[in-house]
This record gives C-alpha cells, sequence and structure tokens, in this order.
C-alpha cells in the first residue's frame, strides 16, 4: 500500500477539494477558484449550487470535478427544495452533490424523514450517475444520533458520509469518524 509520504504533491492534491462557499463569492472568485483547483490537480471544487454552470465551463477541459453543496449549510429546508436544487445541481453539470440532512428532524429522531430524504436524494444523483455525500453535521448531534444515521446510511448507500460543512460550531473530529 502506498504511504502518504510516498505520493507527489499531483498525486496528494487529487485526494482534496478546492472549496469556496462563501456568500459573498464573486465570479472572478470562481475563476480564481478553478485556476486553482486546475494548477494544483484537485478533485473537485466545492461551491454552492448557484455557481455550478459557471465552475463547470471554466472546468471543462480539466479532470476537476464540480462539487454543488445542497441545503447549506444548515439544512434546513424540505425534502422537496433539496430534491429541486439537487435536480437544478445536476441539470448544471454538477459532477457530486453535498447535501446536509435536515438536523432538526435528526434532533426530533425523526429517523423515517432522515432515511426518506436520503433515499431520494441519493437515488436522484445515483440515476444521473453523480456522485452523492450526505453531511451530518454532528457538532450539533449526539453519538447516539451519529450512529443512527450512520446505520441509515449503510441502508440507503450514499457514495459517502461527511462529519460537517465547517461552518458549525465545531470541526470534524477522529472520533466522529470513528464513530461513523
Amino acid at each position: 500500500m502506498m504511504e502518504i509520504h510516498d505520493l507527489t504533491q499531483a498525486q496528494l492534491a487529487s485526494y482534496f477539494d478546492h472549496t469556496l462557499l462563501k456568500p459573498y463569492a464573486t465570479d472572478d472568485d470562481f475563476r480564481k477558484l478553478c485556476q486553482e483547483a486546475k494548477e494544483a490537480g484537485a478533485a473537485m471544487v466545492a461551491i454552492n449550487s448557484a455557481d455550478v454552470s459557471l465552475c463547470k465551463a471554466l472546468l471543462k477541459d480539466s479532470n476537476v470535478h464540480v462539487g454543488a453543496a445542497i441545503s447549506f449549510p444548515l439544512g434546513q429546508t424540505t425534502l422537496e427544495i433539496k430534491l429541486a436544487e439537487t435536480a437544478k445541481a445536476i441539470a448544471d453539470g454538477a459532477d457530486e452533490i453535498d447535501y446536509v440532512i435536515n438536523i432538526a428532524k435528526a434532533k426530533m429522531h425523526d429517523w423515517s424523514y432522515i432515511e426518506t430524504e436520503m433515499k431520494e436524494i441519493t437515488k436522484l444523483c445515483h440515476d444521473h450517475k453523480v456522485i452523492c455525500k450526505v453531511i451530518f453535521e454532528n457538532c450539533y448531534l449526539t453519538s447516539d444520533e451519529i450512529k443512527q444515521l450512520a446505520e441509515i446510511a449503510k441502508k440507503i448507500k450514499p457514495d459517502f458520509i461527511k462529519t460537517s460543512t465547517g461552518f458549525g460550531t465545531s470541526q470534524a473530529k477522529v472520533e466522529d469518524v470513528k464513530l461513523m
């Protein structure tokens, strides 16, 4: 197995997303982001869904994916809105979808809602051959809630699960990854 210290800079860069999720980012900021991602050989640019078509055009001759953040960063939109936002991002060229679960529904232990949300968004992504990543936002959840979400994900099979948006009250923790 290859060790991290055996990787070239370009190989290492291909494991990382280059992210711009600021609400005040301009087209010039996205041009810079995409140029940097191409030069570094990043795996993906992670952006809000409104800027997918611009970034897709800027990255058309590269191997860098375009990833759209759905219901970001709070997760507090209805399933119908998340599905519409996901469908629009896919139509605009998103290769990957990162959606935030409805955190309030998880706090209320409405696991049926969470499962339906995950199933429908994952299915929409997979029907279009788009990678689906589910963001739990663990800083707001108990260990039991994180375990329950991971069990639902194990059943539904999104491509990835993530610990956080980076916009919550704390960042990813090793303990959370182990728990998940």
